[in-house]
């Protein structure tokens, strides 16, 4: 019984030891091709149409001054937080990143029971390309890709338009940074 037991065990701990070394697959490793060192990111450019004539569609749509250079400031902040890539002028850079700013809005979620909006949805759009500038080709291009938040207005859990959007901001900068290095 002993010796079972001593065998089963001495099993029990070989496995286990095997299974922990080969692990499951997980890194941390960037999976961006290593050829890729080196990113240049062109300023975000605001391409929303403001002069469309007010519709129900357009209804939530809303307009912030320079919201398309606090985007470019929190891509260029992340990716140097994230340091898979380096920031580089455009002449020597590996690849570069170009945004546009193509929708900013705020929906209402809830209500109270006097029609009050209680929780918001934020939702900032943009058009990207990520070129390769050795090979002169485009490596992926995402239209409609969003950064999003939700926050309330009352009670203990609200916070303001401003920091909902400095969150909303930093929701799409970590998904395109995301998007880049990790090549879904």
């Amino acid at each position: 019984m002993k010796k079972n037991l001593s065998r089963f065990l001495i099993f029990w701990f070989f496995s286990f030891l095997v299974f922990n070394i080969s692990g499951c697959g997980y890194t941390t490793r960037s999976m961006i091709s290593s050829k890729y060192k080196t990113i240049y990111i062109t300023p975000f450019v605001n391409k929303i149409d403001w002069t469309n004539e007010s519709a129900v569609a357009n209804k939530y749509k809303i307009y912030r001054p320079l919201l398309e250079t606090e985007i470019t400031k929190s891509v260029i902040d992340k990716y140097i937080f994230d340091g898979n890539l380096k920031l580089r002028e455009i002449k020597s850079a590996d690849l570069t990143l170009k945004g546009e700013l193509v929708e900013f809005r705020r929906d209402p979620l809830r209500y109270t029971d006097t029609n009050t909006v209680l929780e918001y949805r934020l939702n900032i759009v943009v058009n990207l390309e990520l070129m390769d500038n050795r090979e002169n080709k485009i490596v992926w291009q995402e239209q409609r890709f969003t950064g999003d938040t939700t926050y309330f207005t009352t009670g203990l859990q609200s916070i303001s338009e401003d920091a909902a959007v400095t969150i909303g901001i930093k929701d799409l900068a970590r998904r395109i940074v995301a998007r880049t290095v990790e090549q879904w």
